[in-house]
């Protein structure tokens, strides 16, 4: 049934939104703590960030990367890819914020912006492994895999905060493709308007996706950067369709102008593409990902 609306999705590519501002359909959903409102997408952003933790690190742990290097590198790309993930989307809608800086730093009400902090957590990535001497495509291959599970997770985050959603749609429509009702609810708005649920397209993706990688990665002859450059393409293909449909897209040059994820998501493609090629020119037994002894030993 998914792929059927999937479909129907496509087939309405061509219709896109030009309200490029932050929008919702509801208003965000909380839960009280005592006097504390807490919001459901601030929840699913820590449940996604414990889920990737938890599978680097067994995978890590798999080829005896210490859990101290392990801890603190996760602390890291989780400090500073929220940061650069705020930062990315404030760039792009300074509109936004020029007239109330304040609101920069309330990231509780939404705002994250995914290739923000991608680009950071590798360049965090980066300069921990070379801090100490690691190979930093290896680490790479470790986390590519819980990170789509993580974005899996938190994508639900926009659906409570009533964002990220899609061009309008017949609820009907959805409801013929065994759409849940508390889905379709959500995406409709104060006067029975209903959106695509672009959330749940990415979301889904990335968790078939995840799948993907959890059993490949055991499959004997996988080179050493095969999964980073899977990631990059696979990832690179989801959002590149998903913006299409996307009623808040980041743009560049106003709403005729360019939509930076699909920007990025051309360059993710040729990245993880290069690094397929690069690998297919090594023997077959030459730098493959499950040989333990092909893991560099932490220089601290």
């Amino acid at each position: 049934m998914l792929f059927l609306l999937f479909k129907n999705y496509l087939l309405n590519i061509i219709v896109i939104g030009d309200n490029m501002i932050l929008q919702t359909i509801h208003d965000p959903i909380t839960f009280k703590l005592g006097s504390i409102d807490i919001r459901l997408y601030s929840i699913c952003i820590l449940i996604a960030f414990i889920a990737v933790y938890t599978v680097f690190k067994v995978e890590a742990r798999r080829f005896n990367v210490s859990k101290d290097f392990i801890f603190n590198l996760a602390f890291w790309i989780f400090i500073l890819g929220v940061i650069g993930a705020r930062i990315w989307y404030v760039v792009f809608n300074f509109n936004l914020y020029k007239d109330n800086l304040v609101d920069i730093f309330k990231i509780w009400e939404g705002g994250l912006a995914i290739h923000g902090g991608l680009l950071v957590g590798i360049i965090t990535v980066i300069l921990y492994c070379k801090k100490y001497r690691f190979r930093f495509i290896r680490l790479l291959d470790f986390i590519a895999p819980a990170l789509l599970l993580g974005q899996a997770i938190g994508r639900w985050g926009n659906f409570f905060n009533g964002e990220a959603f899609g061009n309008a749609i017949d609820a009907g429509i959805l409801k013929s493709y065994l759409i849940p009702d508390f889905i379709i609810k959500g995406m409709t708005d104060a006067v029975g308007n209903t959106y695509m649920p672009t959330f749940l397209f990415e979301s889904f993706a990335c968790l078939v996706l995840f799948i993907i990688f959890i059993i490949i990665r055991n499959y004997r002859y996988l080179k050493v950067g095969t999964l980073t450059a899977l990631y990059f393409m696979g990832y690179g293909i989801i959002r590149f369709f998903v913006e299409f449909q996307r009623t808040d897209a980041l743009m560049i040059g106003g709403p005729d102008g360019l939509r930076v994820a699909q920007i990025v998501s051309i360059i993710f493609f040729i990245i993880g593409l290069t690094i397929l090629i690069s690998n297919g020119r090594k023997g077959k037994l030459d730098d493959l990902y499950n040989d333990k002894e092909n893991v560099p030993d932490i220089k601290y």
